[in-house]
């Protein structure tokens, strides 16, 4: 029976006790007993990332909370000694002097992630990795301590997307400056914050026998079969063949909207009726989604029921509350959940579709035979979600405004166009910082100011500071807080539209082939996933290409 989320309490775990029970799992290696050592390692592994990710959620739902901020600095500060135990025991099962034995009990794909971990890890940076947790925790807690006026009232960050996306130029103008305000006036503290991560990054690389962090970041983000070199040639694709699209795109609607100048604050207004609305509020969306998910068929809609009332949801904004949107999970449960910030946009839809493609996925390889699998790395993970967003087209028209089901879908297209440029120039940035470890916080805004002016050309800040001096960065939250997960997303994209593409003339077989993908959680590397669903490498000269080449058919169509 499903637990109820409210009911969720998984035991705390200390330093002593962990090392007794990851001690077991040697002495039965000891025993020759590789089976139930393999067994015992998995099951601790589920305990700890359970109770892990309640603690991170926790923080996120209310950064205000003392005693929430207190747990999270316990788990950062425990992780560490956690990662030691486990990468000792994962060398120790790689070096086994019978590998038949861990073959049986351990999946091919499972070592392989392996080999790549024990080398992200040694017990001399184990401080440098609690620091740069607790720097992580603070520059959430000062994001979400923004409270901006506008409009005579006061929001956070989430809360000015009503206001960036408004019909009234004047406003749009207002959200943007309220916006910069809190970043010019925290853009110290900001760049100290970015600047001990990146030596601190830098540091542990180092340590660990790495000319920069950059391959030590790759290792971490588990990518196995590719590398930096490949990720740089699908950045040039996206230059060569997404910029002028887009740049197409946005000279056309500043000539429909009668501009002589497009603005930063102008882009976020993609249809020139105004942007449509989700159908209602919070209660109203999750009714319409429910009967969406029902539609398409399968199990979508008894899974989301489920997460409905068990309540693993939490969509609505308010103060204290982390920015963005996520989905984490239980694996002693065996259900995710979704965290986001509804705001009253049509944003409320694509987060709430894409972190239920993400919470479809791992429900649905929960039952996999080691924690490893249950997520794809991050660039196969992107697929699920970003593909959900795009399969529920035939039914989007459930949660919009009535009747405006065809311009979201035209806005959803552009808006998922748009961000190519900008997700290649999030990870050029990180590329260029880290093989610059020394750079001033002078040099990094320069860096993101010229790479910035690369992909996205047609970018105007109309006199707004922060940002037009090469401060954008500094509301990315992936880039100091998760370095290197970003191109995660462009990647997917490439591999999600193709889903698209392929439901326009075969729906069933886009959706067979997409809860397929979604069962085989990340039982297989990026690439061999993506081949697995039917779907070319973003990799493969062409891919990209193509991709674009329809979707700016169907636009001019």
């Amino acid at each position: 029976m499903l637990r109820h989320f409210d009911s969720l309490d998984f035991p705390r775990p200390t330093r002593d006790a962990l090392g007794l029970r990851f001690g077991q799992v040697s002495t039965l290696l000891d025993q020759g007993n590789v089976a139930d050592a393999a067994r015992l390692f998995d099951t601790i592994r589920r305990d700890y990332e359970s109770w892990s990710a309640l603690v991170d959620l926790r923080f996120a739902q209310d950064t205000t909370s003392p005693g929430a901020r207190a747990d999270r600095d316990y788990a950062d500060a425990l992780t560490p000694h956690v990662t030691a135990h486990e990468v000792a025991l994962k060398r120790r099962l790689l070096e086994y002097p019978d590998p038949t034995a861990v073959a049986q009990a351990i999946t091919p794909h499972t070592l392989e992630l392996w080999r790549t971990d024990i080398t992200t890890f040694d017990p001399r940076i184990a401080d440098a990795l609690e620091e740069e947790a607790r720097l992580s925790g603070e520059y959430t807690a000062l994001l979400a301590s923004a409270r901006v006026a506008i409009d005579g009232t006061h929001v956070n960050l989430s809360g000015l997307a009503p206001y960036a996306e408004s019909t009234d130029r004047a406003m749009r103008r207002e959200a943007e400056r309220a916006r910069w305000a809190f970043f010019e006036q925290n853009a110290t503290r900001l760049d100290t914050l970015f600047d001990q991560m990146v030596h601190l990054r830098h540091g542990m690389a180092e340590t660990l026998g790495y000319d920069s962090y950059i391959p030590l970041a790759y290792r971490r983000m588990r990518r196995v079969d590719y590398g930096p070199a490949d990720v740089a040639r699908f950045r040039d694709d996206v230059h060569e063949h997404v910029v002028p699209l887009v740049h197409d795109i946005l000279q056309k609607r500043c000539e429909t909207m009668g501009w002589d100048v497009l603005y930063s604050w102008d882009e976020p207004l993609i249809d020139p009726k105004g942007n449509p609305r989700p159908a209602g509020d919070h209660d109203v969306l999750l009714a319409r989604a429910q009967a969406m998910f029902d539609r398409m068929g399968g199990d979508l809609g008894a899974f989301f029921g489920q997460m409905r009332d068990g309540g693993y949801l939490d969509l609505v904004n308010r103060p204290g509350k982390a920015g963005g949107g996520f989905c984490t999970s239980f694996p002693t449960v065996g259900m995710p959940f979704i965290f986001a910030n509804f705001n009253g946009t049509q944003h409320d839809i694509n987060v709430f579709t894409h972190e239920m493609g993400h919470a479809y996925q791992n429900w649905k390889s929960r039952s996999l035979p080691a924690v490893d699998l249950l997520w794809p790395t991050m660039d196969g993970a992107e697929i699920n979600s970003m593909a959900l967003e795009f399969l529920t087209w035939p039914h989007i028209d459930l949660m919009v405004e009535a009747g405006q089901g065809d311009r979201f879908r035209q806005m959803h297209l552009i808006s998922s166009l748009s961000f190519l440029p900008y997700g290649v120039c999030v990870d050029h940035f990180q590329t260029e910082i880290y093989a610059n470890p020394h750079m001033t916080p002078a040099e990094r805004h320069a860096t993101w100011k010229r790479l910035e002016q690369h992909y996205l050309p047609w970018r105007d800040y109309g006199g707004l500071s922060h940002p037009a001096m090469g401060g954008r960065w500094q509301a990315q939250g992936h880039i100091y807080r998760s370095p290197f997960y970003y191109i995660d997303y462009a990647l997917a994209l490439c591999c999600a539209m193709q889903f698209w593409i392929r439901s326009r003339t075969d729906m069933d077989g886009a959706l067979q082939a997409y809860v397929a993908l979604c069962a085989q959680g990340g039982a297989q590397p990026f690439t061999r996933l993506v081949r697995s669903a039917g779907l070319k490498s973003p990799f493969k000269p062409g891919t990209l290409a193509d991709v674009v080449r329809t979707a700016r058919d169907i636009l001019n169509a």
